[in-house]
């Protein structure tokens, strides 16, 4: 097994993790702000089987793999919440949509300080194993940049369309909320339609602020 195919599928394996976090942490919102519609289906739990879908979570990676990207994308089964449990409906459907890029730039953050810190230590460092262990800590990093900033994309069905439906009233927000039944169709003319050439620079960037000299990319 040659070291890029390895690569791929650490990646893949991190890109399942995180969506998983990403996911459970807008239910954790919803459920701080009262709705238990997630926490009654059984979704505020890490265990892969309640999260994971074939097309999101194993065919679009695969896609990518196949494809030669730099980068893996994929996604989970969204966490339901019902808006009618919460108390300001619009304010906190924006809430929850912003916890899970959140988790991923929080996540981001915590092993960039790690990373960092272990470049500090000459014998880690210096050595083949350290040297691994803070690639993959890199691509931990990189993985979950990039999961932070596609989701704040502005526009169904991403996080970001919630944060911007908090601002949106009467037929602008009725418009924003039927593109909704559209969202698998979005993603897919989003991913393979050039979208990624203008967002990349800007996910390259925040990995290289986060990761420092630890960067790999």
């Amino acid at each position: 097994m040659n070291q890029q195919l390895l690569i791929q599928i650490f990646q893949v394996v991190i890109l399942i993790f995180l969506v998983i976090v990403h996911e459970v942490s807008h239910g954790l919102m919803a459920y701080r702000l009262g709705d238990n519609t997630a926490k009654d289906a059984g979704r505020l739990t890490l265990n892969p089987l309640k999260h994971l879908e074939f097309f999101g979570s194993f065919l679009v990676p695969l896609l990518f793999i196949m494809m030669g990207s730099p980068f893996i994308l994929g996604w989970a089964k969204p966490v339901p919440f019902n808006p009618y449990n919460l108390k300001n409906p619009k304010r906190d459907m924006a809430l929850i949509g912003a916890a899970g890029p959140i988790s991923n730039f929080l996540l981001a953050i915590l092993f960039g300080i790690i990373a960092r810190l272990l470049m500090l230590i000459p014998a880690v460092a210096s050595s083949a194993f350290g040297g691994t262990v803070i690639m993959l800590l890199s691509m931990i990093i990189f993985v979950s940049v990039l999961l932070g900033v596609f989701n704040l994309i502005p526009i169904p069905p991403f996080d970001g369309s919630r944060i911007v439906f908090a601002f949106l009233h009467g037929e602008a927000a009725r418009f924003w909320m039927q593109l909704e039944q559209w969202g698998t169709l979005l993603v897919i003319l989003l991913l393979f339609g050039g979208l990624m050439n203008f967002i990349y620079p800007v996910i390259l960037f925040v990995y290289h602020l986060i990761a420092g000299p630890a960067a790999v990319l």
